[in-house]
This record gives structure tokens, C-alpha cells and sequence, in this order.
């Protein structure tokens, strides 16, 4: 058995579980791992400017991708830029390793220069969170850091003394499970039959679906299409709701439109796939709710739900459908979808705009974005302002993606994801619709775009102020201020 560096185990670890590149910006405790990366090819360091957009693009790499992406950051102050991107990364549950460069380990509890603790930082923003002490830990930890970030969608940290990056051990091949070849989480056909029940009791059927509805979009149409229900769907689930779907009504809450808050609200029933939109005050106080999650702990606790099916939405649907009774009277479809017409014919109105006039409104140039980008375009969008126009007037077609910190709603993501995606995927068109305000906060990021030549296209929605904040002081009926 070969003797090999920690440094050596982690970016072999790294190259068998299919990374590219890893986004971060170089110190002296990164060292050990940045040399090795240097004389590797197949994989890449990817410089940026500010940790913070390193940890976003690799989370947009993650998103599209499903593969694992890696951002880096040396000791102390440098780790620690990476927590608000590894946060946005794990709260929307997509595959990032954070190697977390720490101080000399003899130096470790003296209060030496620079010296933190990210093994207690990172705790809460991921799934795995250790220190390497000693190389024997190497081969197990890196293993097992990887297989946490894919098998539980989300984040893991990897926190490497500098000097612990350079000593040797023993190094066994590679060997990373198998971890995407599992079977459909299929609820009981107690619980099927139970909500097959409550479903056909009711007449007025509504559907919440979110990005959980990504791979059951064909069992999503004949659920709508068996409950006469019309599809309401969740941000997140914009992208893979939206395309070729009659009966999708559009959004609902903060961002949302009359037809998808009504539909909601005249329901008696509500089936909610693969969603946990947070907001209680937009579900009504007396439907029945059935809820499909892969993720128990999320069954109930956004709205009260009578029947709770722990599976995997399109395995769930493909069991629940045999059991469903067609409904004919489509009143409260048909209702919904004229609703929807209007609130488009509404749109349409407001994004308007002729060459040369003194005025550019934002929805004009949403529109027009929608109307000429590829059809294959991933977009972008910065939290406020640039995510209503993006999820009002940009049309998902199942080719289309639109990423944002749609979770933790951080400001200044769009321009990182944007080089993100961009670098993930070649040859597509990467639009990055960027506030002001999101904008102004990593403009360091600018540089990095410069610097690896990535072909983003930035629009920069410059309306001089943080304008949803606004937005919000005068619906809570307060003045404008610091914005």
C-alpha cells in the first residue's frame, strides 16, 4: 500500500468522486492542498475574491449538477467568509464540501494568530462537520465527508490543520458507496388509501407542488388532471412545475399572484407535493391537507395536515393515482385558470416600454429578457426585487433553470452563482439578474468573472435603494429608512 499526503487523500477523494474544480481563495494553511490541485489535471482551483462567492458558485454547480461541488478557505478570517454561502448551500440541500483550512495544530487552543474554531462554526449550517487531527483519520474522514454531502443533500466540512495537509499515511484506493442507486421511499397502502379518501371526499382540490416534483412532473399532470385541481407551485419549484403544465396557476405567497393565493384559499382540500413553503398566513384555516415529503420532519409543520405521506413524490403519486376517483365538475379549475389569464394579462400591461423614452421599467426588461434568452438559459436572480421580475416574467420550458437563494434569502448570490453555473455548464447561456443593492455587496465578484473570463451576461437592476425592503416598510406602514 502507497504512502501519500493528506493533501494527495483529499484531492484523490475528490477527482473519484467527480469534481472539477474547487472555488476558494489561497492562504498559507491552504497550501499543502492548493500545490497538490496545481499539478492535477482533470481538476482545477477556480480563484475568487471573496469566499463567500465561492461557497455560491459552488452551490449553484451543486444545483445543477447533482454532483459534488467544493469551495475552500484558509484559517481563520478565510473559512469563516465561507459561512453565509455554505449556509444558502444547505438550507436549499445541494451536495458542497467546505474544506475549512485551520491554524498549525500544535497551536490549536493558545489563541495563536488567526486562530477559530470552524468545527463548531459549521455545525449548524451542515450535515458533517470534523477536524482531521492526525493522517490516519484521512482516508475515513474524507470518505465519509463526501458521503454525508451527497447522501443527505446539503453541506459537509472538512477541517484541515496546514501543517496535518502535509504529513503521510497509508492510502488504500478511493472507495466511495454507491449512493444514488436507492429505492423509492413508497408510503404504506393504509396511508395511500387514506389520502386516496380525503381527496375524493372533497370537491374543490388544490395542489402546492415545489422543487420535490422535479422527476414527477408526468404524475403531477394526471393527479391534476384525475382532481380537476389547479397546480399552484412554490419558488423553488418554478423550474420544474411550471413547463408545459395546464393546469398551473401560478405563484402564491410574497412574491405571488391573486389566482394561485385564491386557489389556495377556496380550497377544501389542499394536496402539497414536495414542498415546505414557510408562509402559515397563506393556507387556508380549514382545508384538509394531505402532505408529501421524503423528509418526515417536514409533514405538519407549516400547516395542519390530516394525512401524512412520508415517500418520494412521483413513486407516492404513481401508488396514490389507481385510487383517486376522476372528478367532472372543473368549476373551481376553470376559475382558477381564468384568474390566472388575468393576473398575465395584468403583467403584460405593466411591462411595457418603447425605445428611446426616459423611463425603463423593470418588468419591461424582465419581459424581454424572457422573450430573447436561449432556450436552454439558466438564470439567476438576486433576493427582492430581481427574484419578483424573474419569477413573474420569466417562462420555464423543462429546459430553462432559475437558481436564487430562494431559503435563506441572502442578498448578493446572483453574480456568484451565475460564474457557478456558468463554469458547470459550458456552452449554455448563464443570466444573472442582479439588484443594486445584492450587487454592490460582492462586487468584488466582478473580478473574478474578469479574471477566468466566464461568459455571464449581468443585468443590474439599479433602482438606487434596497428596494423589497422598501417594499415591506410601506406594507408595514412604516417610513423608508437606511435603505
Amino acid at each position: 500500500m502507497s504512502q501519500k499526503t493528506v493533501a494527495e487523500i483529499i484531492v484523490d477523494t475528490l477527482q473519484a468522486a467527480g469534481v472539477k474544480r474547487v472555488f476558494g481563495v489561497v492562504g498559507d494553511s491552504l497550501n499543502g492542498i492548493t500545490d497538490v490541485l496545481r499539478a492535477r489535471d482533470g481538476i482545477e482551483f477556480v480563484a475568487v475574491r471573496h469566499e463567500e462567492g465561492g461557497a455560491f458558485a459552488a452551490g449553484a454547480e451543486a444545483h445543477l449538477t447533482g454532483d459534488l461541488a467544493v469551495c475552500a478557505g484558509s484559517c481563520g478570517p478565510g473559512n469563516t467568509h465561507l459561512v453565509n454561502g455554505l449556509y444558502d448551500c444547505h438550507r436549499s440541500r445541494v451536495p458542497v464540501l467546505a474544506i475549512a483550512a485551520q491554524i498549525p495544530s500544535v497551536e490549536i487552543g493558545t489563541g495563536y494568530f488567526q486562530e477559530t474554531h470552524p468545527e463548531r462554526l459549521f455545525l449548524e449550517c451542515s450535515h458533517y462537520c470534523q477536524v482531521v487531527a492526525v493522517p490516519e483519520q484521512a482516508v475515513r474522514m474524507v470518505e465519509s465527508a463526501v458521503t454525508a454531502a451527497l447522501s443527505l443533500g446539503g453541506v459537509a466540512v472538512l477541517v484541515i490543520p496546514g501543517d496535518v495537509a502535509y504529513l503521510k499515511t497509508d492510502a488504500p484506493e478511493v472507495r466511495l458507496p454507491t449512493l444514488r442507486r436507492r429505492s423509492a421511499l413508497v408510503p404504506s397502502a393504509a396511508d395511500i388509501a387514506q389520502a386516496a379518501a380525503l381527496l375524493n371526499d372533497c370537491q374543490k382540490v388544490t395542489i402546492l407542488a415545489g422543487i420535490g416534483c422535479a422527476d414527477a412532473h408526468a404524475e403531477l399532470l394526471q393527479v391534476a388532471g384525475a382532481l380537476q385541481a389547479p397546480v399552484v407551485h412554490a419558488l423553488r419549484g418554478k423550474d420544474v412545475v411550471e413547463p408545459d403544465n395546464p393546469y398551473d396557476v401560478g405563484l402564491t405567497g410574497l412574491l405571488g399572484m391573486p389566482a394561485g393565493y385564491h386557489a389556495l384559499m377556496d380550497a377544501d382540500a389542499i394536496l402539497m407535493l414536495g414542498t415546505d413553503f414557510p408562509y402559515r398566513q397563506f393556507f387556508p384555516d380549514d382545508a384538509r391537507v394531505v402532505q408529501v415529503d421524503k423528509r418526515p420532519e417536514h409533514l405538519g409543520r407549516r400547516t395542519r395536515v390530516e394525512v401524512g405521506l412520508a415517500g418520494d413524490v412521483a413513486a407516492t403519486l404513481r401508488e396514490l393515482l389507481p385510487h383517486l376517483i376522476a372528478k367532472d365538475d372543473a368549476d373551481h379549475l376553470k376559475t382558477a385558470q381564468e384568474r390566472h389569464r388575468k393576473d398575465d394579462e395584468h403583467l403584460a400591461e405593466l411591462a411595457t416600454g418603447a425605445a428611446g423614452a426616459p423611463e425603463l421599467h423593470p418588468q419591461h426588461v424582465a419581459r424581454l429578457l424572457n422573450e430573447i434568452a436561449a432556450e436552454d438559459a439558466i438564470f439567476t436572480c438576486d433576493v427582492g426585487t430581481p427574484t419578483i421580475w424573474a419569477a413573474r416574467y420569466l417562462r420555464m420550458n423543462g429546459r430553462r433553470r432559475l437558481l436564487g437563494s430562494f431559503v435563506h434569502g441572502s442578498m448578493a448570490g446572483a453574480l456568484s452563482q451565475g460564474y457557478g453555473a456558468a463554469l458547470a455548464c459550458p456552452g449554455r447561456q448563464v443570466v444573472a439578474l442582479c439588484g443594486d443593492g445584492g450587487f454592490a455587496m460582492l462586487l468584488s465578484e466582478l473580478l473574478t468573472v474578469r479574471q477566468h473570463k466566464v461568459p455571464v451576461k449581468i443585468i443590474i437592476f439599479n433602482n438606487s435603494a434596497l428596494g423589497f425592503v422598501e417594499l415591506e416598510m410601506k406594507a408595514m406602514g412604516t417610513l423608508e429608512y437606511g435603505t
